[in-house]
């Protein structure tokens, strides 16, 4: 029912930015909340951010609110994160994912729709 395309990783300095985008392709009529995860070499996966359906947002760490945001345009069928104050904690794989509704906790990501995923690299 749904088709998630990362696109704009890569690497960045410490303390730059980098936005990545989702684009979202939905096959029925039914809304969906879209979200996403990062794992980084050798760690469990880890909830960014999420955003329903109806624009309520859904935050996994304090750390992250503070820095990244997620918007959603729905006439382009995209959703954005914004990364500010990147550091190379920051490093990771960061995939586009996509349920029926916002997961709430980072120590349960059963979200069913998976993306293929886009490297961040922030180096010192």
């Amino acid at each position: 029912q749904v088709e998630l395309v990362e696109s704009g990783g890569g690497l960045v300095q410490r303390g730059g930015s980098l936005n990545l985008s989702c684009e979202v392709t939905i096959y029925t009529s039914d809304t969906y909340a879209i979200g996403w995860v990062r794992q980084a070499p050798g760690k469990e996966r880890e909830g960014v951010l999420c955003i329903s359906s109806r624009h309520d947002i859904t935050t996994y760490g304090d750390s992250m609110k503070d820095r990244f945001t997620i918007s959603r345009n729905d006439a382009k069928n995209l959703v954005i994160l914004r990364m500010n104050s990147l550091t190379p904690e920051d490093t990771a794989v960061y995939y586009c994912v996509a349920d029926r509704y916002c997961y709430s906790r980072t120590s349960y990501l059963g979200y069913k729709h998976w993306g293929q995923g886009t490297q961040v690299t922030v180096s010192s």
